[in-house]
């Protein structure tokens, strides 16, 4: 089994397709054919279904293929950790959710490119039902998530910090103007929310589905700020990080409501896979990130909302 062999059958899983693979891996399209063919012969399996036009992996295939990426990624490790030695350079793909890239993320990133020119760091999409594999096959180095407790067995973890959760609308709306807000007044409340699978987002729905609170509409964005266009707008209430809506509760845009009911607050973890060879790169954003969040935390002015959280 040669490395190339591996290489040609990863593009070919990603592309589905002769031609391009052999673009991707400069090579003629006989060559992919061949190459895939004696890789298939050496492991008495059929990779790929071959449907007219038309490529698909074949069961074994699927489970193959998990296993070449890990090996593909360990030898790339394997030259990166030789040819940069100590030195923190080259990619460092990250993951992280909208609120924490946008708003917790640029002076972290500010001070490391400044520390480490040499890194390339690269943030891919947050999708939580794809984190694992992403971690696992090395697409990822890093994940940024928010759940109270990371439960994978496979992830290193490092909790950075505590994000506080609030429920919020408009001025105007009845329950803004509530002394205190518990689960059962969300009942045929409009919702606006983060996508199914946020942690916060869980949270909320564990709450109300355990008192059976029924909201009358929920509406999902994939945007936190289009979340807050939609609350200017009066459409509903909507739940995010008190650190997104900052500004809009100092200048009274939005009203936080006082929420009495089991706190919404959810931490924020760093996340790797543990047999992932950790690189001066990740090294040195893990030790950067963890200094600048215990700076915000103590520095941070909190937003003093009366009977925010329950006592």
């Amino acid at each position: 089994m040669e490395v190339r062999q591996l290489q040609i059958f990863r593009v070919l899983a990603e592309e589905l397709n002769f031609t391009r693979t052999a673009e991707r891996v400069h090579t003629v399209q006989s060559n992919v054919t061949t190459q895939i063919k004696a890789l298939e012969d050496e492991l008495g399996q059929p990779l790929f279904d071959r449907l007219g036009r038309r490529v698909a992996l074949t069961d074994a295939g699927r489970r193959f293929l998990p296993f070449a990426v890990q090996a593909l990624v360990a030898m790339e490790q394997g030259e990166r950790a030789i040819r940069n030695g100590s030195e923190p350079s080259g990619p460092l793909l990250i993951s992280a959710p909208e609120s924490i890239l946008t708003y917790r993320m640029p002076p972290v990133l500010r001070s490391f490119r400044r520390k480490f020119p040499n890194v390339e760091v690269s943030f891919r999409p947050h999708l939580d039902m794809t984190l694992a594999a992403e971690l696992e096959t090395g697409k990822l180095d890093l994940a940024i998530n928010m759940c109270d407790n990371p439960s994978n067995l496979a992830h290193r973890s490092v909790r950075f910090h505590t994000e506080r959760i609030l429920l919020l609308g408009e001025p105007s709306h009845p329950l803004a103007k509530r002394r205190t807000v518990k689960p059962c007044d969300l009942d045929g409340q409009n919702l606006l929310l983060t996508e199914a699978g946020c942690g916060y987002r869980a949270k909320l729905d564990n709450i109300l589905a355990l008192q059976n609170v029924r909201p009358g509409h929920i509406t999902e964005f994939s945007s936190v700020e289009a979340i807050k266009q939609c609350v200017s707008a009066g459409m509903g209430l909507a739940l995010l990080p008190a650190i997104v809506v900052a500004r809009e509760l100092r200048q009274n845009h939005f009203k936080a409501l006082h929420w009495n009911g089991p706190s919404l607050d959810i931490a924020t973890w760093v996340l790797w896979h543990k047999d992932k060879w950790v690189s001066p790169a990740m090294t040195a954003f893990l030790e950067l990130i963890r200094a600048q969040m215990e700076q915000a935390e103590y520095s941070e002015r909190p937003l003093h909302i009366e009977g925010t959280f329950a006592d």
